[in-house]
């Protein structure tokens, strides 16, 4: 499941999981009738018409072992709060995984093959960290990447100030918490931030990008998909 958001604006995400996935010798299928998990109208309200969106999502995957996405607050909608819609995506939902969940718990790897030689930090977004619980399975990834230099991020539980709409209903306390997430970065003098999820990093990427602090924002599945035969080439 790529998510609506990475499909859109960041699919090298999406292929990146592809990729990985395979390496790791899993059989990998993108369904074309996937859309929004309903997460956005689900947080504003709109609880039929994100109903609609999670049985459709439940009749898009039907029949996979296991749903992978690279978003820590999508799979929060989707395990979390699905089951309280309908009883029609019961299923889905215990099916869905974050993708460092999956890696970790379901197939059991921490080394991927990667090979990443920059500085990185680690951002541990909100739903990834306080709704599903991933813990420390994405700095055990990062850590096993070869090349890689990860520092620690100070105030890492601390929100990035993005949360959907939240950073448009509250542009002033939004922009208050990027600076503090921005300035948290930039002290740990790392070339590269990363985290589980594209929505995150749009927000903490963008704010480094207007500053031309020189720091690239990457989702943890390109970083793990990186290999020393396919030099990383990031583009934002």
């Amino acid at each position: 499941m790529a998510t609506c958001l990475t499909d859109t604006f960041f699919p090298d995400t999406a292929r990146a999981v592809v990729r990985l996935l395979e390496r790791l010798d899993c059989a990998v299928e993108f369904p074309a009738a996937q859309t929004c998990c309903g997460q956005m109208h689900y947080n504003t309200g709109y609880r039929r018409q994100a109903t609609t969106l999670a049985r459709r999502t439940a009749r898009t995957f039907d029949g996979y072992d296991a749903v992978v996405a690279p978003s820590g607050s999508c799979v929060g909608m989707v395990r979390d709060l699905y089951p309280g819609l309908h009883r029609s995506t019961r299923s889905v939902a215990a099916r869905t995984y974050e993708l460092s969940e999956f890696l970790v718990d379901v197939l059991g790897v921490t080394d991927v093959g990667a090979y990443f030689p920059h500085r990185v930090t680690y951002h541990p977004t909100c739903h990834s960290l306080r709704m599903l619980g991933v813990g420390d399975k994405p700095l055990s990834l990062l850590r096993a990447v070869r090349g890689l230099d990860l520092e620690e991020l100070p105030g890492q539980t601390e929100c990035c100030g993005f949360g959907g709409t939240f950073a448009v209903k509250n542009a002033e306390t939004s922009t208050a918490m990027l600076a503090d997430k921005m300035r948290n970065v930039l002290d740990t003098r790392a070339q590269v931030v990363t985290a589980g999820d594209n929505s995150c990093l749009m927000h903490i990427g963008g704010g480094l990008s207007r500053l031309n602090t020189g720091v690239r924002a990457l989702h943890l599945a390109e970083i793990l998909a990186s290999t020393e035969e396919e030099p990383w080439a990031a583009t934002r």
